[in-house]
């Protein structure tokens, strides 16, 4: 059973770094679907309102960041755009890195510069996955 464990083990790590990877580009509107249904629940809208006021927001935001990709022109504004999905992947990034960092080693020195690095390597993911969601330019 020890010799099944660590394979798994491993394979479970492997698993929630890609899970991470895949949907760091969803931070942006995971935050702006939970800062709103949390608004709603507690202005009264009950627990369905909130989760259907979130999944609208998240869906909101998620559809204005593409067609704002898809119709502005200047690159400057696509990095605009690019840097605020970017920005909470980033946090988001940093904060699981850190967790899992939390676990394997004592020095909180180093728990620090490997949860930079995380986060830097999920920033540049997300970044080539949002640059990947914006159509060709002409």
């Amino acid at each position: 059973m020890i010799f099944l464990g660590i394979p798994l083990g491993l394979a479970a790590i492997a698993l929630f770094c890609w899970l991470l990877f895949t949907l760091a580009v969803f931070a942006l509107p995971l935050f702006a679907a939970i800062s709103s249904g949390t608004w709603a629940y507690h202005t009264g809208a009950g627990w369905l309102g909130a989760i259907i006021v979130g999944l609208i927001a998240g869906g909101v935001t998620l559809g204005i960041g593409q067609v704002l990709l898809a119709i502005v022109r200047p690159m400057w504004a696509r990095l605009l755009v690019a840097l605020a999905f970017v920005a909470p992947a980033v946090f988001a990034g940093y904060h699981a890195t850190h967790g899992i960092a939390k676990l394997t080693m004592s020095s909180e020195t180093w728990q620090i510069v490997f949860s930079i690095i995380g986060a830097i390597a999920i920033g540049i993911t997300t970044l080539m996955q949002v640059a990947g969601m914006a159509p060709r330019g002409q």
